[in-house]
Order: C-alpha cells, then structure tokens, then sequence
C-alpha cells in the first residue's frame, strides 16, 4: 500500500493557529519533512510531537525527494511543512509533489494559516480578484521592470519583502502605480503585529519615522482605471 504525502500548513507566528487535523497528522506520519527542522522542532515541542524530522529544502530537494517517493512507496505516509504557514507558497515543496504526481502517489492538502490570506483578510481592499507576485527582485531595474507590467492589472496586488528592502518597494510602488490605496502587515500574528492602512505616500511617510524590523506582507490596491497615474518611463 502507498502512503500518502500531506502537505501540513503550519502557524505563520502564533503557534495556537494550528489545526487539530494538523496536529493528527503530524502525528501520525512516519516522518516530516520540513524546511529547517531547528525551526520546526519549536512547533513540535509545544504540541508535543514526537514524529522524526528529516530535511526538504532548495538546497537539497532533488537528492531527498527521490528518498521520500521511495519511502512513500514502502507505505509510509509523510508530512511536508515549511517554516511558516501554507507549503509552496514562496516555500519549498513544488519540486517533491511534482515528483509524488509522476509516481501516483496520494497528495492531501492540509489546511491552514498563509499570509497572504491573513493579509488580504484585514487589507480592505477588493478580494474578489487578487495576484500573489510573492517577492519582487531585489535589483532597482529589475523591480521597475516588473511594476510596470502589473501596472494596469485591475487585481488586488499582494507582495512579500522584507524590513531591509520594504521601503525601496514601496517607494518603486509609488513611482510606477501613481496613487493607489494600500495595506501594510507586519509580524502577522505575532507579539508586535502591526497593519498599516493609507494611501502608498502615506505609508511610506509612516515608515520613514520607523525602525523597520520582521516580515512585511504588502496589499496594493489594483487599478480602477480612473485617476490612476500612467508608470514613469524613467525609473
């Protein structure tokens, strides 16, 4: 018989986000497969957890995948988790279920926390239709570049960035998508969570007075096509 491969959501900060499906889960697996096993071990000790941790990154996803589709055909099932909230979004993970559909594995999904929907659920803007574009490219042209692309899309707009980078985003934002409204998350669900709420000049004014630390999730507002400025062409 074929185990099957779960892809287990896991808290994005608060460890009570959690699932009881989850937990079971994790439980009951042969083996988890996590991004960073240190960071996971936190979760699993809180819960009490004491299924074997193995190691599933970028870094090493070839070479461990072709071990766990061999584990999963011997019968045993696997949960596969990353550091924080849902598996293959901005998270390893994409290249071992792939390999898991190619030898007709089970593949369950888990659900649970992700950032982007936690972000989108308290930003105020239209939900109806929206584009997770992840993190931007760190290069100034290469962002420009990119923005000017999404510049017409009617979608709500969600990036990830982080406290060294998050300001030069949003001031790239400003500069291509003219006037837009805007929700800024930070430290989401965690002890510091902080939600921004303004126009994209106005948050950035907010950040400058700031010292800017842990995960941004940024939520812009897509274009209406009514009073929304054309990109600059010299960016």
């Amino acid at each position: 018989m074929i185990g099957t491969l779960y892809i287990v959501s896991t808290p994005i900060g608060n460890l009570e986000d959690i699932t009881y499906r989850a937990v079971r889960v994790l439980t009951e697996v042969s083996v988890i497969a996590a991004e960073d096993t240190r960071h996971t071990k936190t979760l699993l000790s809180h819960y009490q957890i004491h299924t074997p941790l193995t190691s599933y990154h970028d870094f090493n996803k070839e070479e461990k995948a072709a071990v766990l589709i061999a584990r999963l055909k011997e019968g045993n099932s696997i949960a596969l988790v990353s550091d924080a909230g849902t598996p293959t979004i901005s998270d390893p993970g994409y290249f071992l279920i792939n390999q898991a559909i190619l030898a007709e594995i089970p593949i369950s999904p888990i659900p649970g926390p992700s950032a982007v929907i936690a972000a989108l659920s308290v930003s105020g803007l239209p939900t109806d239709r929206f584009a997770f574009e992840g993190f931007m490219p760190r290069k100034k042209g290469a962002r420009a570049k990119k923005l000017m692309a999404l510049q017409s899309d009617p979608r709500t707009l969600v990036f990830y960035e982080s406290p060294y980078r998050v300001l030069g985003l949003l001031e790239d934002i400003e500069a291509v998508f003219g006037k837009r409204r805007m929700t800024l998350c930070r430290e989401m669900t965690k002890k510091f969570e902080e939600v921004m709420y303004g126009q994209i000049e106005e948050i950035i004014q907010k950040l400058g007075n700031k010292k800017l630390l842990g995960e941004f999730t940024v939520v812009v507002d897509g274009n209406s096509k009514k009073g929304v400025a054309t990109p600059q062409e010299d960016l």
